[in-house]
């Protein structure tokens, strides 16, 4: 009698669908990743009813220094998200569950001094940034409330990249829808029900924190419960393991500081150019986190498959479902950028009341129209390298697309202006996906065992 090997059929059916596999894991991240920048563009909308644009370029400071804090430190995700697919694939439940504890230890004790220093390091900021007075004290206001709520923004932040890692992305979605919804209607409750501004836009995204924290605690608990395991408090304080998860999160701190400070970059020079061409470019940055969350989707999906198919040592199931996620994020970049050509005017007059931040928006929405398409290679390959957890290649291909648009920003601004700052910024994604790709090699390689 033939015998047949249930580990070969378990990975022959794998193999059998990575479109339909890669879509069943992408579609609860992208209905849920649109809801985050949905907080920033809530916000901005609210302020931007208001009837002065003084409050959209403080939501936009103040939502840029906040941004400091919670991507400079997504290694908390990102870095969570690899060291658990790498042991969720290879059967380790004891590690899982270490992975876990070590890393929302962390978000805690960064959380802590985020919300003990806010102050000073946002002062030091506003030294290096050239705006209203106006504009800097909304600003100052929105991330001093945020700020405050730090430890909770990281710790959902951990066990995202967690429930992720675990390829439970549904877990995910119900996190964000949490954290959004409740923002949302925290947004109009405090501004149009209570007369509060730039306060209120803060402190409903402070409080909604709360509300996603409650929910991925119960979430955490019952699949804990359900993979088994033990916690193992020698495993957590591990040493050489707590080394392996510090030197993957300073590299992917290194990366997402340079990340941030190319976009703080594109802010400041917004803000050099006026507050009009500041609001403007807000709001179509707002089209690009739009975009770039829903993409993001694919990016999360392929990290928690990339990490188990080298955990399970399969280079066959590695190149298929690269590929998959290669095809639906292409198509759906080039669906997103088609709306907002078609329909980007009516995005821009529901972001803002603001004739004049309108007009001027409407001058550079083809910059936005164009960013998904050329963007989206960037976020997908960040996710085969952090599921691969190939942080050293993942810094120095974001340090290379820094220099490169630095060196291009200052003379495209002085000789296109704002059409200068947008080219710049696309060439910033370009080189990004371009010297990730060039490194694409060694995690094929990690396949292989």
């Amino acid at each position: 009698m033939i015998q047949h090997d249930p580990l070969e059929h378990d990975r022959s059916a794998r193999r059998g669908r990575p479109y339909r596999r890669v879509w069943s894991l992408a579609w609860p991240l992208i209905v849920s990743n649109i809801t985050v920048p949905l907080v920033g563009a809530v916000d901005t909308a609210v302020v931007g009813h208001l009837g002065d644009p003084v409050y959209i370029g403080g939501v936009a400071l103040g939502m840029m220094l906040f941004n400091f804090v919670y991507w400079g430190f997504g290694f908390l995700k990102m870095g969570t998200t690899g060291f658990v697919a790498l042991a969720h694939g290879a059967g380790d439940s004891d590690e899982v569950r270490a992975v876990l504890a070590r890393a929302l230890l962390l978000s805690l004790i960064l959380g802590a001094v985020v919300a003990l220093l806010h102050r000073p390091a946002a002062a030091f900021v506003f030294t290096l940034i050239d705006g209203t007075a106006a504009v800097e004290g909304h600003a100052m206001d929105y991330f001093g409330i945020r700020a405050l709520a730090a430890p909770l923004a990281l710790a959902n932040a951990t066990l995202l990249g967690w429930f992720l890692g675990m390829q439970d992305t549904r877990s995910g979605l119900v996190q964000l829808l949490t954290v959004n919804i409740l923002n949302a209607i925290l947004d109009f409750a405090f501004v149009f029900g209570l007369g509060m501004d730039v306060e209120g836009v803060a402190l409903a995204s402070a409080i909604a924190q709360v509300g996603g924290l409650a929910v991925s605690v119960v979430i955490a608990r019952r699949k804990l419960a359900a993979i088994g395991g033990e916690w193992k408090r020698a495993l957590v304080l591990h040493t050489g393991r707590i080394r392996a998860m510090m030197m993957v999160n300073r590299d992917i701190f290194i990366r997402t500081v340079c990340l941030l400070f190319g976009t703080a970059l594109f802010n400041a020079k917004s803000a050099e150019l006026g507050d009009v061409v500041l609001a403007a470019n807000s709001v179509l940055m707002l089209f690009q986190m739009i975009s770039a969350f829903a993409l993001d989707g694919f990016a999360h999906s392929v990290e928690g498959l990339v990490g188990q198919a080298i955990g399970r040592r399969d280079a066959r199931e590695l190149r298929e479902l690269v590929r998959a996620c290669a095809v639906w994020a292409g198509g759906v970049s080039v669906g997103i950028s088609i709306i907002y050509l078609v329909g980007g005017g009516v995005l821009i007059d529901l972001f803002t009341g603001i004739g004049v931040v309108r007009e001027e928006a409407r001058i550079y929405l083809i910059w936005a129209a164009i960013l998904p398409v050329a963007s989206v290679w960037a976020f997908l390959l960040d996710g085969i390298f952090i599921g691969a957890t190939r942080s050293v290649e993942m810094r120095n291909a974001m340090i290379l697309s820094l220099a490169v648009f630095v060196a291009v920003l200052f003379p495209a601004l002085a000789w296109f202006g704002n059409h200068g700052l947008w080219a710049a910024y696309m060439v910033l994604m370009a080189v990004r996906a371009i010297s990730l790709w060039i490194y694409y090699g060694r995690i094929a390689a990690d396949a292989q065992g």
